[in-house]
């Protein structure tokens, strides 16, 4: 290699690892700031259990606060969305995906603060819904930021994205291998050298400022020794087959809950505000119900904490109210209420397990995680990264066994009867399958118009066989467009059908009339699709009025598939 040459990798690579420290250090600086005004807001305006305890002396004003303070924040967060968010909607994982994926515009800088103000009203107002997926778009929106540099790097954008999302997750969680391992797993969708190095100092940056820098507190704490019984693995697999059937009951009643909103409530922006109302006057009687439900979320692996009827009563109000805050508009993710209805849950299987199976088992902890996991992984479609948040989090070999059974149970049911996950369900609703592969997806991003060539035979509706003829030789090509007055295509016209035609006979009468075309939307794998049993030199491409804009020939519907797919191949295959 000569000196240019490794003048050149050693400026990608120091230019890859500063935009991967600057990236992470923003998302995770700004995922800190983030649950920090969140934890302030509950503390200020009555949601957090530890501010409605210390004012349990002036139960009229809780009471206001749990009724008034969701509301009020659904209001505002409407508001937001409506005016100030582009696509009229809050920003999501789905979107960080679609961005990393396509070349596609994302969403824009606007919207995407608009859309986290709102998220942050939301969570701050006491929202039934999660943190993560804000947290996820913050950071792609950061890696956005950073694609539009002009820094010479091939797949610029994507690998930002990536970095952005895998510091927020590590920051989030205090795992920087779970962080690494989700931006590959959910956002990339594949796994190459050149996008691993950089995620990787990311991720590591997110959790050297989180934990060595801030040392922020993890999501709970696990004391666990092992598993005492082998059959407990039967129970462990039970229960994630049982969590794939609570996570479909749950997409059930997101996708029930936004069409309800859609049908019955005309005007968009007062949508969150009823289900702010419809969270408060729940939250009367069952409190928990209120936000992230962290401290819920700890209580839960304690024995004695909940009682049977308690827990179940507290799975089915989070579970209807997050699809409610979901469905009406509030901004926020489903990763937090999956986590925390899915360790609920597993707290219920370990508490009913004694009476259900009555021999000895291993406490109530270990049900409740690998609940939370197996739950968590069905919906967000990340079972490796679920298992690794266990394995960060609690250090214990045992337990991420345990929960790996469960995950993996959980996935096999889940993947065949919802799919790999909301996310991919969300971005099939627009029109981005990603059930068939990542490569139908992206081949269904691109446009078959972009290879369109104008080097056509056109020949009017009243000219004959023998003027068609002519020009076709002088032309050297064997088929012809018919055309009328306003350039509309009426058919086609290939030389050997007209051969042995005499000369005189209009054109019209010897034209193909059922013919192969493509229009302005036709993707590149629609294209090939359509190619099935085609004969001939070029498909036609025509606008919505019928009018000719060119052709498309046979070899440059497969040269566009070679060229994407090589694009794909070598982004995935490629060292740094």
């Amino acid at each position: 290699m000569d000196r240019i040459g490794v003048q050149h990798i050693v400026y990608q690579i120091i230019l890859v690892t500063v935009v991967a420290i600057v990236v992470g250090t923003a998302a995770s600086l700004a995922a800190i700031g983030f649950v920090d005004a969140v934890h302030y807001l509950n503390d200020r305006l009555l949601i957090s259990p530890y501010a409605r305890v210390l004012a349990e002396d002036r139960p009229g004003l809780v009471a206001a606060a749990t009724l008034i303070v969701p509301a009020a924040g659904g209001l505002i967060v409407g508001l937001v969305v409506h005016f100030l968010v582009r696509e009229k909607r809050g920003l999501a994982p789905p979107d960080a995906i679609l961005a990393a994926q396509t070349s596609g515009p994302a969403p824009g800088f606007r919207s995407g603060v608009a859309s986290s103000l709102a998220a942050l009203v939301s969570l701050g107002s006491g929202a039934s819904v999660g943190q993560y997926g804000p947290l996820v778009y913050l950071g792609a929106m950061f890696g956005n930021l950073a694609g539009r540099l002009r820094l010479n790097l091939r797949h610029q954008r994507s690998i930002a994205i990536a970095c952005g999302v895998a510091a927020a997750i590590s920051t989030a969680f205090n795992a920087p291998i779970a962080g690494l391992v989700f931006a590959h797993e959910v956002i990339l969708r594949h796994y190459s050298l050149r996008a691993f190095a950089p995620v990787t100092v990311a991720a590591a940056t997110g959790y050297i400022i989180a934990n060595v820098i801030f040392d922020r507190p993890a999501l709970f704490l696990v004391s666990f020794d092992r598993v005492e019984h082998s059959y407990e693995f039967v129970f462990f697999a039970l229960e994630g087959v049982l969590c794939a059937g609570l996570a479909w009951v749950f997409m059930l009643l997101l996708r029930f809950s936004t069409n309800i909103s859609r049908r019955h409530i005309a005007v968009p922006w007062v949508r969150p505000a009823i289900a702010g109302l419809m969270v408060g006057l729940v939250a009367l009687w069952i409190p928990e119900v209120l936000g992230i439900g962290q401290e819920t979320l700890r209580f839960a692996t304690i024995e004695g904490a909940f009682g049977i009827g308690e827990l179940g009563l507290i799975i089915v109000a989070k579970l209807v109210l997050t699809a409610l805050c979901v469905g009406f508009g509030f901004v926020g993710g489903v990763f937090s209420p999956a986590l925390l209805i899915g360790i609920l849950f597993g707290a219920f299987y370990g508490l009913m397990l004694p009476y259900l199976a009555p021999v000895p088992h291993s406490g109530l902890e270990v049900y409740a995680i690998c609940g939370m996991m197996a739950l968590a992984s069905s919906v967000i479609g990340a079972p490796l990264t679920t298992i690794l948040i266990v394995f960060e989090l609690t250090r214990s070999y045992d337990l991420t066994i345990a929960a790996m059974v469960a995950v993996v149970f959980a996935n096999l049911i889940s993947y065949r009867v919802i799919g790999r996950s909301l996310f991919d369900l969300q971005l099939r609703e627009r029109g981005f399958d990603l059930s068939l592969g990542r490569d139908k997806a992206i081949l269904e991003t691109h446009r078959i118009r972009d290879y369109l060539s104008t080097n056509v035979t056109t020949v009017s509706e009243r000219d004959t066989v023998g003027d068609v003829r002519q020009r076709l030789v002088d032309d050297h090509r064997s088929e012809a467009m018919v055309l009328n007055r306003d350039q509309k295509l009426l058919g086609v016209v290939r030389l050997q059908g007209i051969v042995n035609s005499q000369a005189d006979t209009p054109v019209l009468e010897t034209a193909i009339q059922s013919f192969t075309t493509f229009d302005e939307d036709t993707s590149v794998w629609q294209s090939m699709e359509m190619l099935r049993g085609f004969l001939g030199e070029a498909v036609p491409l025509v606008d919505r009025r019928g009018r000719l804009k060119g052709v498309v020939p046979e070899e440059a519907v497969i040269r566009a598939y070679l060229e994407i797919m090589h694009d794909l191949r070598e982004e995935e295959n490629e060292a740094a």
